[in-house]
């Protein structure tokens, strides 16, 4: 099962876990695509650091530019896609809100069912789970999400947004071909563009896993101004994707 991890990065210099992404590799067959995307530090050094130290292991791709989250992971699969190494691509947040482990309980999925094509990591407070989120993000997320589900997707998802995603190398790369026309709701247009593909049946190609582990980690770069303009990109894509 070949898989590759895109983790997007920018300005992540300070931050980035450099020893818990080279300890992990160190002892998994899953490969890393670092996505630079226009840092103003020295994220490209950091990242080309670890590069070297597990060259069969990393990708390095860097963007003279900053392009944001949603643009810089879809001309990462992009890439991957072309390399045609791999049978599963995902997205992982660079500060490791979600742990690294959590990419094989993904993978499992698929194990059991090969006829998924989506695993989205869910983050759900319960027992024996570690999810630690803040009350306000909790509440806007749960509000976010059942208009989501209910008025644009029309599925029963729980959580568009977590930024821990799984997916076949079987979906057909044309569902990234067109650039996501917002920021960061492209995890939402995805799952739009997978649906139309493969119609009513996608509700049985498509779990949600609900994390183990899920810790927030400082402060989001979802900036407030984006929260307030939710309804409009809500609008966007009913438009785009009526």
């Amino acid at each position: 099962m070949k898989t590759c991890i895109i983790i997007p990065c920018y300005n992540e210099e300070k931050r980035l876990p450099t020893k818990t992404f080279l300890k992990f590799i160190q002892n998994k067959d899953i490969h890393f695509c670092f996505v630079n995307d226009g840092s103003s530090d020295n994220t490209i050094d950091v990242l080309n650091s670890i590069k070297i130290k597990e060259p069969d292991k990393v990708l390095v791709i860097n963007n003279n530019k900053n392009v944001g989250k949603a643009e810089a992971i879809r001309e990462a699969v992009l890439e991957l896609y072309n390399l045609k190494l791999y049978d599963y691509i995902g997205f992982f947040d660079a500060d490791l809100a979600t742990p690294l482990f959590e990419i094989e309980n993904l993978r499992n999925y698929f194990i059991i069912n090969d006829s998924l094509i989506l695993v989205m990591g869910s983050r759900i407070k319960r027992m024996g789970a570690n999810v630690n989120r803040k009350f306000h993000r909790f509440l806007f997320g749960r509000i976010f999400a059942t208009i989501i589900s209910a008025n644009v997707l029309k599925l029963p998802v729980y959580d568009t947004q977590c930024g821990a995603k799984l997916f076949s190398t079987k979906i057909p790369v044309a569902v990234f071909n067109d650039k996501f026309i917002t920021k960061w709701l492209f995890d939402v247009e995805l799952i739009i563009r997978i649906k139309k593909l493969f119609g009513n049946d996608i509700i049985e190609k498509i779990v949600e896993y609900p994390l183990l582990e899920w810790v927030e980690k400082g402060e989001s770069k979802v900036k407030f101004t984006d929260f307030l303009n939710t309804p409009k990109e809500i609008l966007k894509i009913k438009r785009k994707y009526k």
